[in-house]
């Protein structure tokens, strides 16, 4: 796929964001065909070249760095000084969208908020991403994932007993799609009339959308009080042990799944209100009932009656598994080398899990050097740079 053939091919985003949230929201655009420019701090860069998952690095920087920030470019400039900061303004004045997600107070002080840029640019989108917006008791508190999932009660839904949180960065994730979803929106606007427009979403609006479900239930009905999310569903809706592993059951008859499951006892349940009642029994008769026999024995008695289960399989289970092949979700990424003569640094990565006109999206550019495109003082228009790397949806890029 060429690169102008891309939907936000010849759209500029300055990304001024850190560390996950802000980031992959601009990644989003990236792999959809934007420039992205990050726009860092001279020395140190963004927090997330050193805030490393699993204490992971590659050629300098964490790995979840390279993951979140391959197909940019970088420029470094000194937001407190006065001149970088006249030449960072020159650069907004001429982007299509500005991407930030620093705490609320900050861009005003600096000068870079909505309000003050708008004037430069009334075309501009301005994407602001925030811990709990801007406004109330936990706007200055520090947006963070775990605690973002904390306070809007989402590890009440992982556990009976007490609050488990989920174990990836759920909040930061989803705020990049809510975030990418409101840019999107705004530049078909912009293309429609000319104006930009400004963008918000916070970490607990995210975590508030996700629970759909459990808050309408609650709201109106303040008299139930949900805690686990298995526990809206009626049984058998859960994941039991095997004889050797797990397995996810979602939805089926419970009487007909005792009969699958050779279980008298479950196929004597006909009464769809049991299920719901006798849920906790329920689920001892089917965890006994499954520990006959393996996952793949019993999956394949529920697949050839229809019934919606799956293998519960690990991380390694998953990558050695032919699903993960079918949807082709890896591709390669290269750094060019810091010195003349040295190696790329080539990493293996997630691509973007968008398809356009029937082609896979994948691009070999890796994560950019602190300010390999330049620092602004030394004159660098980073506008008129010309992009490197490329747009490949060619196997050549698989793993």
């Amino acid at each position: 796929m060429r690169r102008e053939d891309l939907p936000l091919a010849g759209t500029v985003v300055l990304d001024f964001s850190q560390f996950l949230a802000g980031p992959v929201a601009a990644l989003r655009l990236a792999d959809l065909g934007a420039r992205v420019i990050k726009v860092e701090r001279p020395l140190t860069g963004e927090i997330g070249r050193t805030l490393a998952f699993a204490g992971r690095r590659a050629d300098g920087d964490t790995l979840s760095f390279h993951a979140m920030n391959r197909n940019k470019e970088a420029v470094v400039a000194d937001l407190k000084d006065p001149d970088d900061l006249a030449r960072v303004r020159a650069l907004v004045a001429r982007a299509d969208v500005l991407v930030q997600n620093f705490r609320p107070g900050v861009m005003e002080r600096i000068g870079l908020d909505y309000e003050s840029v708008r004037g430069l640019n009334p075309g501009l989108v301005y994407a602001s991403a925030s811990g709990y917006g801007a406004d109330g008791p936990w706007a200055g508190r520090p947006g963070q994932d775990l605690l973002a999932q904390s306070i809007s009660a989402l590890p009440w839904t992982n556990g009976m007993d007490r609050p488990i949180p989920v174990g990836l960065s759920l909040a930061d994730h989803l705020l990049s799609c809510h975030l990418a979803e409101g840019i999107t929106a705004l530049l078909v606007r912009k293309a429609r009339t000319g104006r930009g427009g400004l963008v918000e979403t916070s970490l607990l609006e995210g975590m508030l959308d996700l629970q759909l479900e459990v808050l309408t239930a609650r709201l109106n009905a303040r008299d139930a009080e949900p805690h686990s999310a298995e526990g809206h569903r009626p049984a058998p809706y859960g994941v039991y042990p095997t004889a050797d592993g797990y397995l996810a059951i979602a939805m089926a008859p419970v009487d007909r799944l005792g009969r699958l499951l050779r279980s008298e006892e479950l196929a004597a349940y006909d009464d769809p209100a049991a299920w719901w009642t006798e849920r906790a029994h329920l689920e001892e008769l089917i965890a006994k009932a499954l520990a006959g026999d393996t996952t793949a024995g019993w999956l394949a008695v529920l697949d050839a009656d229809d019934v919606w289960a799956a293998p519960v399989l690990t991380l390694e289970e998953l990558l050695e598994h032919p699903a993960f092949d079918a949807v082709e979700m890896t591709q390669v990424i290269e750094r060019a080398p810091a010195q003349e003569g040295g190696e790329p640094v080539r990493l293996t990565t997630t691509r973007s899990p968008i398809r356009i006109d029937g082609e896979v999206l994948r691009s070999g550019r890796g994560a950019p050097r602190l300010g390999e495109q330049g620092h602004l003082r030394d004159g660098i228009d980073a506008l008129a740079t010309a992009p490197t790397g490329q747009y490949e949806v060619a196997d050549a890029h698989r793993t």
